[in-house]
Formats: structure tokens, C-alpha cells, sequence
């Protein structure tokens, strides 16, 4: 059966690191897969900001 040098290649690297596709889970889980959102946290969180003027740089004279 054929097989390319891409496969050939995925399949031996597999073999000697036998921990990778368990590390790019945990690596796509710090970067990619998020928390669910509490909505009572983000209610309070958006209360609390403070309003910012369209340009900061210029204020009211």
C-alpha cells in the first residue's frame, strides 16, 4: 500500500514521541478552547467600567 513521505513521515514521528498528539490537545486547550462565560460576573463587570470619551488626548476646555 502506498503511502506518502508526509504519512510515512506523521507515522514515525508519532512512533518515537508517542505524547504529541496529547500535547497539542493541551496546547489547543490553553489557546483556543475558552471557559464558559458567567453571565452574572460579566453583568457586574460591564456595571463597573468606566465611561470613556470618544478621544481621550482632547479634553473638555
Amino acid at each position: 500500500m502506498y503511502q506518502s513521505d508526509i504519512t510515512q513521515f506523521l507515522n514515525q514521528l508519532k512512533q518515537q514521541k508517542p505524547s504529541l498528539e496529547a500535547e497539542q490537545r493541551k496546547g489547543r486547550a490553553l489557546l483556543w478552547d475558552k471557559q464558559p462565560i458567567d453571565l452574572e460576573e460579566r453583568a457586574e463587570q460591564k456595571a463597573s467600567r468606566v465611561e470613556q470619551t470618544p478621544y481621550s488626548y482632547y479634553q473638555n476646555f
